[in-house]
């Protein structure tokens, strides 16, 4: 598979912070319920203008209006599809890593919603927007989906619970927070079915249940330092655990951002 060498997206690139989380909820619009004082908090009030800037970006606006132009529409599925098999490998290692039987079987539990929603999605979209499956077997790699895929095979490969959920949260939160919009829904079902896959009870709980799983497991003080993943490098020495998820955090809502916008390019 042809790639686009992610590093040309450095996290300084993507966000407007790389300081540790400060634990506020202020001005926070969401559904999903924060510990007050908590990390999860301060993470999500750290990169408040890349994710409001996500939320409410051009993509999701017309959307909603359902005027996404054809191409437009044609290449964030073809692009977004691409995350499917490292989606998949992300659950399977938090069914692997989790620290608990109920949070083990959480997760197993979302990779048959996978198969039997997600995946249906795409297969009737393609069709719909005229893709045939040579198109989305094997394309080309724009930069943000190949960084965003290498932030999550990185997290599979690190074995850690902590890191997956970071990369987790922000994949499925960010969405969930554009897809429940007030705003009336489309006609079309390519853009009403992505819209309702991000919304609702099912997928709130969802989400709510990895915000709390990441708060809980968030490393609260300050242990032994770690080397400095290829992933977020930011120069020489080493970093904290927190520190390092606070970078990763960054660089995937950076990456979010800019795949809505390589859509129009």
């Amino acid at each position: 598979m042809a790639r686009l060498h992610p590093r040309d997206l450095h996290p300084r690139d993507l966000c407007e912070s790389q300081d540790p989380p400060q634990s506020t909820t202020e001005h926070i619009s969401t559904t999903i319920r924060l510990a007050p004082g908590g990390a999860v908090a301060g993470l999500r009030a750290a990169a408040d203008r890349s994710w409001n800037a996500a939320v409410d970006h051009r993509f999701v606006d017309e959307l909603f209006a359902g005027t996404v132009p054809e191409p437009v529409m044609a290449k964030y599925l073809v692009q977004d599809y691409q995350f499917f098999e490292s989606f998949l490998s992300m659950l399977g290692a938090c069914v692997a890593h989790a620290d608990s039987v109920a949070s083990k079987l959480r997760f197993a539990k979302q990779l048959g919603f996978l198969e039997a929603d997600e995946d249906s999605y795409f297969v009737r979209s393609f069709a719909e927007v005229g893709v045939p499956e040579s198109d989305y077997a094997d394309p080309e790699l724009t930069v943000p989906t190949a960084g965003f895929r290498e932030v999550m095979d990185e997290a599979v490969a690190s074995a850690s619970y902590p890191e997956l959920l970071v990369v987790l949260v922000i994949a499925e939160w960010l969405y969930l927070d554009w897809g429940e919009r007030s705003d009336p829904m489309p006609d079309r079902r390519v853009h009403r079915g992505w819209i309702e896959l991000h919304r609702g009870d099912d997928f709130r709980a969802w989400v709510q249940f990895l915000v709390d799983e990441l708060e809980r497991v968030f490393p609260t003080e300050e242990g032994p330092a770690l080397e400095d993943g290829p992933a977020v490098e930011d120069g020489p020495g080493s970093v904290t655990a927190s520190e390092r998820l606070t970078r990763i955090w960054h660089r995937a809502v950076g990456l979010e951002l800019a795949f809505f916008d390589e859509a129009y390019k």
